[in-house]
């Protein structure tokens, strides 16, 4: 008998505000890790630095507290609190709890705002445990507490005060951020220089009264630029060898539009572009970078054309050749910006592009017209880019499908393939050397585990030219592998993963510092040339372990020094009778079961996830470690040092 059920107007719910934000939380803030965690606090401090942009403005406090909570208060206007004439109740209140609802839709409100979705304050509420919102206005201050989105009482004048502004003290709500509440000062920190930097003139506070394990000492920092774009470019740039000694520097205001940017060449291969729209990080681009890159193509191969006679008919400019070595960081103030989602990654205006590129066009033209020295140096990199590209162009051909990736014929020879073909099903080792790859053949399970094999270490991709990099066997091998191609668009090389094989893609390499350099070698390659990979969370690192412990038939794994010592205590301590500890080396020392056991099977095997919390931190790492300077590799080592795992 066919059970039915009645599908009726009673079956279909509608959710609205505050219960759609917490039933489906990623949608407004990206995730429910610790990017989503951090955004919450960004979107109170973006509502602050709204403040300062229309001019009420001028100081931010953030607050991360012991029990969890996190304070931010500003010296700006202060949420209204009289009655909003069409929902019949506090304007605090309609702010805190509607999506949609904020004077960021009042141009005489806002001129200019990052928070332009209206649901900012009101996502912060709705997926906080707790929540008090404090104004103050007007000689007074009005208070209006709120549980998990809801308000749990009207909104109370508690007192008088001669301070204007508005205070956010809240608590994230732990049933939905399940992985972790915990709050990465420096994620804040440097979220909170890069405003100073945006916003010239405006003073930041952050202060975090966690004790920390050292010193049982808060962390305070106070943020402020006298300069704006141009200390941030020169921070940005004071470990590299700079080709312009002069700045660029572009201002310019156009159409209710703002634009500022700072640029500069330098002698690394890699193009560095940090764009900002109303002081959101567009990391994605938009727009606005289309217009930058555009302007910049054409004013640079204008002078090339004018300045070179005998080895200009010998190249096709591509974009890429006047962007090699440029640091730039753009920064732009639009009244009504599009952006594509609510996290605002990449600015979608069609006209911003136009305004972008005049004005840029306009202006570094000028530039190389006063500075001949500048200009001629740039025009030296661009043309030896530009040969570079030229000679690692047959390598990097055969990586552009010039033939049929499915032809298993052109797979590596070293590539032990698998049986399934469902990307979905199927992952693929990177493993360090030939013995160990061979122990990692004989122990996987050939139906959905591949094995490539590596040999010794990978060029370093932050400090090598194109085309050294597409030329490299490994790095060859490790594309066609994957099925990955780069395809060209906009003059610009972007990673096609169309025909991906793996959605699984793991590293495994020795635990030692050998092993860990391969590791951050490949972790180069794939946030330099295949970033989507790691967006997309397919990059993961094996956790081999690093000792085996036998007592009679008995076998234990440890994983850490920790570990290893409770194992001991637990079969009788300092006596240690008949114990026999094996310190694994390298993959090749385990057996192909041993391999299976403990690193590869999926049911008792650890991997840890390769995630991008804060681009710009992971950039500017990335640089520090893997780059040419070494002053900054050696400041990093020397503060960092004694969090250094060492086995003597």
């Amino acid at each position: 008998m066919i059970k039915r059920t009645d599908y009726t107007a009673d079956s279909i719910q509608s959710l609205e505000g505050i219960e759609h934000i917490r039933m489906r939380p990623s949608m407004y803030i990206g995730d429910i890790g610790t990017r989503g965690l951090h955004h919450l606090v960004y979107e109170l401090i973006d509502n602050s630095v709204d403040e300062s942009l229309a001019g009420f403005c001028n100081k931010i406090w953030v607050t991360i507290h012991q029990n969890g909570f996190i304070t931010v208060l500003d010296n700006g206007r202060g949420i209204p609190i009289d009655i909003h004439k069409k929902e019949g109740k506090s304007a605090l209140e309609v702010v805190m709890t509607k999506i949609g609802a904020g004077g960021k839709f009042d141009k005489n409100s806002y001129k200019v705002s990052g928070g332009l979705h209206g649901v900012g304050i009101s996502c912060v509420n709705a997926l906080s445990t707790n929540l008090i919102a404090t104004v103050y206005r007007h000689g007074k201050i009005y208070q209006q507490e709120y549980f998990k989105g809801n308000p749990t009482g009207q909104v109370k004048c508690i007192g008088e005060t001669k301070m204007q502004g508005t205070k956010i003290h809240y608590i994230a709500d732990r049933s939905i951020f399940t992985t972790s509440v915990t709050y990465n000062y420096d994620y804040i920190s440097n979220r909170l220089q890069e405003l100073a930097f945006l916003n010239k003139g405006l003073h930041l506070f952050l202060k975090d009264e966690r004790k920390v394990q050292d010193n049982k000492q808060q962390n305070s920092k106070y943020f402020f630029s006298k300069n704006g774009l141009k200390e941030y470019l020169t921070l940005l740039e004071k470990d590299k060898i700079s080709l312009n000694k002069n700045i660029i520097i572009i201002e310019e205001k156009k159409d209710n539009s703002i634009i500022e940017i700072a640029m500069q060449y330098n002698n690394s291969f890699k193009e560095r572009i940090f764009s900002y729209v109303n002081n959101i990080n567009t990391y994605e681009g938009g727009t606005h970078i289309t217009g930058f890159r555009r302007a910049l193509t054409r004013t640079l191969k204008k002078f090339l054309d004018s300045t070179i006679t005998k080895e200009k008919d010998q190249f096709e400019w591509v974009g890429e050749d006047f962007r090699e070595g440029l640091t730039a960081i753009i920064s732009i103030r639009v009244v009504e910006p599009q952006f594509e989602g609510q996290t605002k990654t990449k600015l979608s205006n069609h006209e911003i592009g136009g305004i972008v590129d005049k004005i840029v066009g306009e202006k570094l033209n000028n530039f190389l017209e006063e500075n001949p020295n500048d200009r001629k140096r740039i025009i030296e990199k661009i043309l030896l880019s530009a040969k570079s590209r030229q000679a690692a162009k047959k390598a990097r051909e055969f990586i552009q499908n010039k033939i049929p990736i499915q032809q298993t014929c052109i797979l590596p020879g070293k590539l032990a393939d698998c049986t399934f073909n469902d990307p979905d099903n199927s992952e693929i080792y990177l493993v360090e050397g030939d013995s160990a790859g061979g122990t990692a053949k004989q122990g996987r399970d050939r139906n959905f585990q591949a094995i490539l094999p590596l040999r010794g270490k990978i060029i370093n991709v932050e400090k090598s030219s194109a085309y050294k990099i597409f030329e490299n066997e490994e790095i060859k091998n490790i594309f066609i592998s994957l099925g990955v191609t780069m395809i060209t668009e906009d003059n610009k090389n972007i990673l096609n993963i169309q025909k991906l094989r793996y959605k699984k893609i793991i590293i495994m390499t020795d635990a030692d510092i050998d092993g860990s350099h391969i590791s951050t070698l490949i972790l180069t390659l794939f946030f330099r040339y295949m970033k989507p990979l790691i967006e997309k969370g397919y990059i993961y690192i094996a956790t081999p372990p690093l000792y085996l412990i036998r007592k009679g038939k008995y076998i234990k794994y440890a994983w850490s020094e920790q570990e290893r010592v409770n194992i001991i205590n637990n079969l009788g301590g300092s006596k240690r009778v008949n114990i026999n500890i094996q310190r694994y080396k390298g993959l090749g020392e385990m057996n192909a079961e041993q391999l299976w056991q403990t690193t590869m099977n999926p049911e008792k095997r650890t991997l840890r996830k390769v995630c991008i919390n804060n681009i710009l931190e992971a950039n500017k790492i990335f640089s520090i470690l893997m780059g040419e300077s070494v002053p900054p590799r050696r400041h990093f080592i020397e503060h960092n040092a004694k969090f250094a795992k060492i086995n003597i």
